[in-house]
């Protein structure tokens, strides 16, 4: 599957950003897909993931009910809704996938074989 990542830009603090990622291929309904995210000097971490078939949600401590994942399987898509951003949410942000991934995995970037190219958010003050 190949992915693509977008809806980056800026954003004043506070604001919202909704990004998507859209697949291509076969089988998006069997694939985990997740958002990490890279801040300037720092390491890539696990934003947010949502499971194959059922579509559970997962999110990462810092999220702390801000952001939003979902998924539209006709439309082979994920998206991030992102509420109240903080100047510390700046980031590349990449979406990635898996299939038939493991619930104990989902924020473990090591097991996603696909990802996407990422999108900038600049959160501006």
């Amino acid at each position: 599957v190949q992915l693509q990542a977008c809806g980056g830009g800026l954003v004043q603090a506070g604001g919202s950003r909704r990004l998507s990622c859209s697949a291509s291929g076969r089988g998006f309904i069997n694939y985990t897909v997740a958002w990490f995210r890279q801040a300037p000097g720092k390491g890539r971490e696990f934003v947010s993931a949502v499971k194959y078939g059922v579509g559970t949600t997962y999110y990462g401590d810092f999220v702390k009910g801000r952001f939003t994942i979902s998924r539209d399987n006709d439309k082979k898509t994920v998206y991030l809704q992102m509420n109240s951003l903080q100047l510390e949410d700046t980031a590349v942000y990449y979406c990635a996938a898996a299939s038939f991934l493991h619930d104990d995995y989902y924020s473990v970037e090591q097991y996603y074989n696909f990802w996407g190219q990422g999108t900038l958010v600049t959160v501006s003050s």
